[in-house]
């Protein structure tokens, strides 16, 4: 079975990545600051997918992003030459280009279709390890060749098929999801999941898509993003975990930009001190 990741990202630019993270809405980081924070965290996450080494990487650009800088960065890669195709999303909104993405890659599970299953990453997960992405993987082909994985697919498509149905996604900290893959032959799409009239999070519509159509689901660890200045916060005592960690646990993969870019900046975090200790 042959899979895909798309990385889906904006080109990081200075205004237009990470603006809540700015002093301007409430941050601590100047633009500069919050673009140099996503290039450090958008190409630490392509290292890791390249490190897992488990499927073929895309990377899927917003429109109007500058290509030949994103070329120019990816080019200090680890391993450059693993990225197979950068291309344009031509979606209008959130659902739309999460779908091109997939589409891209899938093409409706025609012959001409890039890989069997697609996992699609966002640009702002720097923690993310390559041991997390094997494992989607592994549950992607683990459910695809189930009796509830082919019989979701004969359903679907009315006809048998040697790849089945199934869905993979992690769980973020608000209620959505930094990570999500599925099966050319599962029968689901990304209509409503953002944008929905219902008020659902995210990951409750994804719930409600798969349990409607049955569609074989599992997950993998929790990977939070990082949007707002308290993701920031979090961040921080998590990134001194993971450089500690890394010395004694090789499977663990240190963002090392990010971890630098944080280093240099120079801000820590503290809790409340309770009332006794004071």
């Amino acid at each position: 079975m042959k899979n895909a990741v798309v990385v889906f990202t904006k080109v990081p630019k200075v205004g237009e990545v990470k603006t809540r993270l700015t002093e301007e809405k409430g941050g601590i980081l100047t633009p500069e600051e919050a673009k140099e924070f996503y290039q450090a965290s958008l190409l630490d996450i392509l290292d890791s997918c390249i490190e897992a080494d488990c499927c073929d990487i895309y990377i899927c650009q917003n429109k109007g992003g500058d290509m030949d800088y994103l070329k120019k960065i990816v080019a200090t890669l680890s391993k450059p030459e693993a990225i197979k195709e950068i291309f344009v999303d031509e979606g209008k909104t959130f659902d739309q280009g999460m779908q091109y993405a997939a589409d891209y890659i899938l093409k409706n599970g025609s012959m001409d279709r890039l890989a069997d299953s697609v996992i699609i990453l966002g640009g702002d997960i720097p923690i993310f390890q390559p041991a997390t992405l094997r494992e989607a993987v592994k549950k992607i082909e683990m459910l695809a060749f189930s009796a509830e994985g082919l019989e979701c697919a004969r359903r679907a498509n009315g006809l048998e098929s040697q790849i089945g149905a199934g869905l993979v996604e992690s769980i973020d900290q608000e209620g959505g999801f930094n990570l999500i893959g599925y099966t050319y032959a599962t029968p689901f799409d990304f209509d409503g999941v953002f944008y929905n009239r219902y008020g659902f999070t995210a990951l409750d519509m994804i719930v409600q898509k798969v349990t409607e159509k049955n569609i074989p689901v599992s997950i993998v660890e929790m990977i939070p993003d990082v949007d707002l200045p308290g993701d920031l916060a979090s961040l921080i005592p998590a990134m001194n975990t993971l450089r500690l960690a890394a010395k004694y646990d090789s499977s663990i993969k240190l963002p090392r930009r990010t971890d630098e870019f944080l280093l240099d900046l120079g801000i820590i975090t503290s809790a409340p001190v309770p009332d006794e200790f004071k």
